[in-house]
């Protein structure tokens, strides 16, 4: 789809840096809707559905995510949105699997998964590093934290 203003933003503003998430004025957290939106990770599901990986929401998956081959790389704005993804899609795994992990935001937006001990752990910075590279692996990122 060619859609012209968007090439117009894409020159100014270059591929997709990170996510940020914000709450509207006074509202309440609401952690369960944070953590649906966070989870839908559109782009990295349907590379991984037309590679035949099911995204379960399991360590299992990340695992399988280690595995494609990335032909992602090749795009400079998809590897930026795939490496959101990613990191979003390892703290959804987190979330869902590790007692006492949760969504936090810090307050310029972006989304970190604060572990029962305190620990944050800064999940799109990884994934964009491991769409940019394939190191560390998604799967072994999970294992250590998992265990902090």
């Amino acid at each position: 789809m060619n859609i012209p203003f968007l090439g117009h933003l894409r020159k100014k503003h270059g591929p997709a840096r990170g996510v940020a998430v914000y709450e509207a004025d006074g509202a309440a957290p609401d952690p369960e809707g944070i953590a649906a939106l966070l989870s839908e990770c559109e782009l990295l599901r349907s590379h991984a559905e037309r590679a035949g990986v099911r995204l379960d929401d399991t360590a299992a998956s990340l695992e399988a995510l280690d595995q494609l081959l990335p032909r992602w790389r090749d795009d400079e704005e998809t590897l930026s949105w795939l490496g959101n993804d990613a990191g979003l899609y390892l703290g959804t795994v987190l979330v869902r699997t590790v007692p006492g992990a949760a969504w936090r935001l810090w307050p310029n937006g972006q989304p970190v998964v604060r572990l029962a001990s305190g620990r944050e752990f800064d999940v799109v910075t990884a994934g964009r590093e491991w769409a940019a590279s394939g190191v560390p692996e998604l799967s072994q990122l999970y294992g250590e934290v998992a265990e902090a």
